[in-house]
């Protein structure tokens, strides 16, 4: 996320100085679960899409200029910061009398892996791991990204939270995708570059957590938060 303003999915940047990471127990890891935006493909997409292009867009057909565009869209982000509804297209579609989903659509020349993603996703078959993607994204935005860069092809399952209805701030996400897709926490390492996210993850028993430093790679890390093993990139936890 950023400060000011605070947009669905974008990033917080600020010089770090990383040291390597210490390495999950690789042999007793039997489940990865990867973020999508910001841990495999890079947020700058999504930067670019709620701070410039969604305002622009929005605001031009209202005659404003984008300042005075995103002064009026922040309060209505504001108001659904950690539910489903700041990640639905649906939802943002209505409320803004906007084709959200097209736009994206039209944007989606700009989606691409982080560095270091798709050597690590191969890496992870090589150890025979069972891989799972788990993003907050709407169905519509994750099939818009999936059909960009194919990502299917790297994941045992694409995992929207929004097949729970609960969002992965919640440790309840954890819990239904227990239920749901056989995933035991304690034998699961997890990766996003949320610490809300890790959070809820972490009090659900998730045994290895890590957060991405670098979710936007046109943007310099944000500080390691004390608690949490920060990395990055993917690639910092291969061996």
């Amino acid at each position: 996320m950023i400060a000011v303003p605070q947009l669905p999915r974008c990033a917080v940047h600020a010089a770090a100085s990383l040291k390597s990471p210490p390495l999950p127990d690789w042999p007793a890891v039997e489940t990865v679960c990867l973020d999508m935006d910001g841990t495999v493909l890079d947020l700058r997409f999504d930067n670019l899409f709620w701070l410039e292009e969604l305002p622009r867009c929005w605001g031009e057909a209202r005659g404003l200029d984008q300042r005075a565009s995103l002064a009026q869209l922040k309060p209505r982000f504001d108001a659904k910061r950690g539910t489903l509804d700041w990640y639905c297209i649906d939802h943002w579609s209505e409320e803004l009398g906007f084709d959200v989903a097209a736009l994206k659509l039209s944007m989606r020349s700009h989606v691409r892996y982080l560095p270091g993603a798709v050597e690590f996703l191969d890496g992870l078959r090589e150890r025979g791991k069972r891989v799972l993607l788990t993003t907050n994204a709407h169905p519509i935005s994750l099939g818009i990204k999936n059909g960009q860069t194919g990502l299917e092809r790297h994941f045992d399952e694409l995992i929207s939270s929004h097949e729970f209805g609960v969002p992965k701030e919640s440790p309840e996400f954890w819990a239904r995708l227990a239920q749901g897709h056989g995933v035991d926490p304690h034998t699961t390492l997890f990766v996003d570059d949320s610490i809300a996210v890790l959070t809820a993850a972490r009090h659900a028993g998730v045994r290895w957590l890590y957060q991405v430093l670098q979710p936007d790679s046109t943007l310099p890390p944000h500080l390691e938060v004390p608690g949490f093993t920060g990395i990055r990139a993917l690639r910092d936890l291969v061996p």
